[in-house]
């Protein structure tokens, strides 16, 4: 298999300072909105559940495979059944729109970069060159 011949491509480094300061900013801008964003996923599935519940009683008519544990000692019946078929009605689960960030992945994206836009800064270079470009791309 024949090798291509290696693309260089020179990018301004302003231009590669301020998309990395726009990922920085979204980045923490996700992070800090992450958990409200959670309690209202959180809030969605609750309602979701209960649509679920009201949905397998209404439907219990249907139900196969249908086991029981009754508990004396407490007094807790415990039913538990399978309703099988598909129905255009079955209540959808509600999606998370949003990557949950961990504090220490946070961290340290937060620094990398940090460090890569201080080093960009410092440069008297005024394109970036691929092997550069490369490096930070993943931020972008």
């Amino acid at each position: 298999m024949a090798r291509g011949k290696a693309i260089s491509v020179k990018i301004p480094t302003q231009r590669v300072i301020d998309a990395l300061t726009q990922s920085l900013n979204k980045l923490e801008l996700d992070f800090v909105s992450q958990e409200a964003k959670e309690a209202k996923y959180q809030e969605a599935y609750k309602a979701w559940q209960t649509e679920l519940a009201n949905y397998a009683i209404a439907h219990f008519s249907k139900a196969e495979n249908i086991r029981t544990n009754y508990r004396s000692w407490n007094k807790t019946l415990n039913v538990d059944f399978d309703i099988v078929g598909s129905d255009s009605n079955f209540p959808a689960e509600p999606e998370k729109d949003f990557d949950t960030i961990h504090k220490h992945e946070y961290n340290n994206q937060k620094e990398e970069i940090g460090n890569a836009i201080r080093i960009l800064k410092m440069t008297d270079e005024e394109t970036v060159s691929t092997s550069t470009y490369q490096a930070v791309a993943r931020y972008l």
